[in-house]
């Protein structure tokens, strides 16, 4: 709303020098009226306040000075005192000018007086003779004030908590993100004019206190600030204004985190960046899609969300967000959740209660954004409310506010997020990879595949941090897991989150086996129906990884080993267990892999790895092994 507003009263000239019969006689008014005047067009509003006063002293029935001093306050956002000298105007003169009822309105919506405002709003509207986008204006911001009234009447639970002394100080904090498994949190703070990232982490529960991020992103001279962190903690996406490396006034760019510190930012090029405006980068769980907010041509109106997507060839044509999401207004701060289904941002285009309030947009059936829902009262107000993030498994939100008790300025502050409000349930992997001998970290390729889909969610090639490594999964699907680095065995997982209805973390250590004979590897992803031998095709990026690897090393011999576990005869088992074995024998041979190179044997239920009591004992059992044979 606050575009609305400045944009309103740049297009409605100051008194002063729109008239020249005033409705009062007293040169001592007039004259500090008309000093009042040369003020504004200097843009020293403070100046112009102190003589409005004045000429106001001289007369208090000067009526376009209390509607001049009305606008001034406006439009320094001092509200209660421009509310006092409007209602004053309309009380010396109901027909003075029809925009002080379009102002009081405004100025009634950000003190939360929404039904005064919706009365004078109503008042401007009858008049015939105003323009149509002022009424359009009018009619949006009446929009707003019948939206808050039932907001007010039917609130949503929200208790702020101030995260304390140790990340707030009396400059401004804002803009926090949380890695997902929220013992990282990066924020921007602003000291005099410039903006810089620091960061914070928790320990026993509690954050500590917070440093500069890097002196290789921080800089004394450009702000920095309107990040997005990965969910892993690896690379950072943020804004950087008025930089010597720019396209634009502010560009986005990318710094990847090493072992011991950040690496030189570059910037992302375009085409998302132009000699224009973008910022406030939110980036997708899988690092592929880019949302940030641009000024560029083809958008609703001021600044949209739009978003790129990462291909082969690089960023690809930025697109924009659609009229579901982006309005007149201005969108900003986008956030996408890791589930990839929730956006949450910042409008003042959407029905809200006052300036830029806080909403979410799901998506649909068919891929698309559906029409975004306000968060509600009091999450949002009649104040500005912007820069909400979430951490990974939906439960709490981060803001920043100026309008709370607070260390000072904006600060930053969490609340347990409604449950009508929260994403689609999420839940991550995080583990160390080892060398199984040496048991020190290892750097290693990782990646997660939609069994379902056999599409890469996460993919992370020997950059790994100590060898430590962090995905978030969306609950209600399965995922597979392979870990690899060469001269070693691969590693594989399978995380089943079909059913699953809460969002346990899984935690897991890594010891990869160099190749050598004797050596084994569990294929946790070769899938079978129950008594049958036939591969299911969530078994193909199993099966595709355990090709490139006999590619790869290509004089090593594997024998494919099938087990189950003890339910039923032993020699049904046997025979199944060979039959398994042999339909990965085959799958390798169709593609191409020689045959000289394999064997395949089963098992049956003679060598268990878990207590067959147990349903998860028997599922651990019942897997398919690739050994070493030669190396």
């Amino acid at each position: 709303m606050m575009r609305y507003l400045l944009m309103l009263l740049l297009s409605l000239p100051f008194c002063a020098s729109a008239q020249r019969q005033y409705s009062t006689n007293n040169k001592e008014a007039i004259k500090f009226y008309a000093l009042a005047d040369e003020s504004i067009n200097y843009q020293q509003y403070e100046k112009a306040a102190e003589l409005l006063k004045q000429a106001i002293a001289a007369d208090d029935q000067f009526t376009e000075a209390h509607y001049q001093l009305g606008a001034v306050y406006l439009y320094t956002q001092q509200y209660p005192e421009a509310w006092a000298q409007y209602l004053k105007t309309i009380a010396l003169n109901p027909n003075f000018n029809r925009a002080v009822y379009l102002n009081l309105g405004n100025v009634d919506i950000m003190l939360g007086k929404y039904a005064d405002a919706k009365e004078a709003l109503q008042k401007y509207t009858s008049f015939n003779e105003i323009m149509a986008k002022d009424r359009a204006t009018a009619q949006k911001l009446i929009a707003d004030c019948d939206f808050s009234i039932q907001a007010i009447q039917h609130p949503v639970i929200f208790k702020p908590e101030n995260l304390g002394t140790s990340i707030n100080t009396n400059a401004d904090e804002y803009l926090p993100n949380v890695t997902a498994d929220e013992s990282t949190l990066i924020f921007t703070r602003k000291i005099g004019n410039n903006e810089d990232f620091y960061q914070s982490k928790k320990l026993n529960g509690k954050w500590t206190t917070a440093t500069g991020l890097s002196r290789n992103i921080n800089t004394p001279d450009y702000n920095e600030g309107a990040q997005s962190l990965t969910q892993d903690g690896q690379y950072l996406f943020f804004t950087g204004c008025m930089r010597p490396d720019g396209l634009g006034r502010c560009d986005i760019f990318l710094s990847h985190k090493n072992s011991t510190d950040w690496d030189k930012p570059f910037n992302l090029g375009p085409p998302i960046n132009t000699p224009g405006w973008e910022s406030q980068p939110s980036i997708s769980a899988d690092g592929r899609t880019l949302y940030f907010v641009s000024l560029r041509k083809g958008g609703y109106g001021g600044y949209d969300i739009w978003k790129s997507t990462i291909t082969d060839k690089g960023w690809s044509e930025p697109e924009n967000l659609g009229p579901n999401i982006n309005t007149p207004g201005d969108e900003q701060s986008p956030f996408i959740h890791p589930d990839d289904q929730t956006l949450y941002f910042s409008s003042n285009g959407w029905p809200g209660l006052g300036s830029k309030d806080l909403f979410l947009s799901r998506k649909g059936a068919d891929g698309k954004w559906q029409k975004p829902e306000n968060l509600g009262y009091p999450i949002n107000s009649s104040g500005d409310e912007n820069g909400l993030t979430l951490t990974a498994n939906g439960a709490y939100a981060f803001f920043s506010s100026n309008n709370l008790k607070g260390a000072g300025g904006y600060d930053i502050y969490t609340f347990e997020l409604p449950e009508k409000l929260r994403p689609n349930m999420v839940t991550y992997v995080k583990g160390t990879v080892k060398d199984a001998k040496t048991k020190q970290p290892i750097d290693a390729d990782v990646q997660i595949v939609d069994l379902k889909t056999n599409q890469t969610i996460f993919k992370n090639v020997n950059a790994l941090n100590q060898g430590q490594f962090l995905a978030t999964l969306n609950v209600g699907k399965d995922y597979g897991l392979n870990i690899s680095r060469p001269g070693y065995l691969f590693y594989s997982e399978n995380f089943s989150l079909s059913n699953q209805k809460t969002g346990k973390p899984f935690l897991i250590d890594v010891d990869l086996q160099g190749i050598e004979a004797g050596k084994k590897s569990v294929l946790r992803n070769i899938f079978f129906d129950t008594n049958k031998f036939t591969l299911k095709p969530e078994s193909k990026s199993e099966l595709e990884k355990l090709i490139v690897f006999l590619s790869i090393n290509p004089k090593v011999i594997i024998e494919i080993s099938g087990f189950t576990d003890n339910v039923g005869d032993a020699k049904s088992n046997q025979l199944l267990s060979e039959n398994r074995a042999k339909a990965v024998y085959q799958y390798l041979v169709t593609n191409k892999i020689a045959a000289a190179r394999l064997t395949f044997k089963g098992y049956g239920a003679t060598q268990p790895m878990a207590s067959n009591t147990t349903e998860e004992g028997r599922r651990r059992n019942r897997r398919t092994e690739f050994k070493v044979v030669s190396d």
